[in-house]
């Protein structure tokens, strides 16, 4: 029962901090990144489709994407799209070709993503704390129907802190990379 509950909570806990990677993946740094069109839905012949389904996303240079739509009737579609988007970039058109130049990141705009990245990991915290909740609330339960002898109930909890510890530390020092990504000039 104890390595179930582990293993429970090693696969919550670790989903906390892919979640908050993916976050930070998609997240504008100074650099080109494709990771930046993830999530990004086209209108495409009447259905909402993920861009990369209808188009290739490449890195031209440092600091401009291109995408290439596979159908010329895409175009269009994709060019309205990356407009709608909240990611406040322009896209210009040359035929078959859509090229995204980046404009070069302001300090106050790091700052700013700086803030939002410290949200993004205290959020992440939260969950990892949540999971850690649960845990002991399901502890407490087993402990009063006597499921399990105080001893158990101790050293699980040591467990749960344990886990929770490693996964906080391990936010920690991704939210320390990316900070350090988006102060990099």
């Amino acid at each position: 029962m104890q390595d179930e509950m582990n293993r429970d909570a090693t696969q919550r806990m670790s989903k906390c901090v892919a979640l908050l990677k993916d976050h930070y993946r998609k997240m504008r740094t100074g650099r080109a990144n494709t990771g930046l069109l993830d999530g990004l839905k086209v209108e495409y012949y009447g259905s909402e489709v993920p861009l990369q389904q209808v188009a290739s996303i490449n890195v031209e240079d440092s600091r401009t994407l291109v995408v290439s739509p596979w159908d010329k009737s895409a175009v269009s579609a994709v060019e309205k799209a990356i407009l709608k988007s909240d990611l406040g970039l322009t896209p210009n058109t040359a035929g078959q070709v859509i090229r995204l130049p980046l404009p070069p990141m302001t300090e106050e705009r790091r700052k700013e993503l700086t803030k939002v990245a410290r949200h993004e990991a205290e959020n992440a915290r939260v969950a990892v704390r949540g999971v850690r909740r649960d845990l002991m609330n399901e502890l407490k339960e087993m402990l009063k129907e006597k499921l399990i002898s105080e001893d158990d109930d101790r050293r699980m909890q040591e467990e749960i802190q344990k886990l929770t510890d490693r996964h906080v530390h391990e936010i920690d020092a991704v939210l320390a990379e990316k900070e350090k990504e988006l102060l990099q000039v």
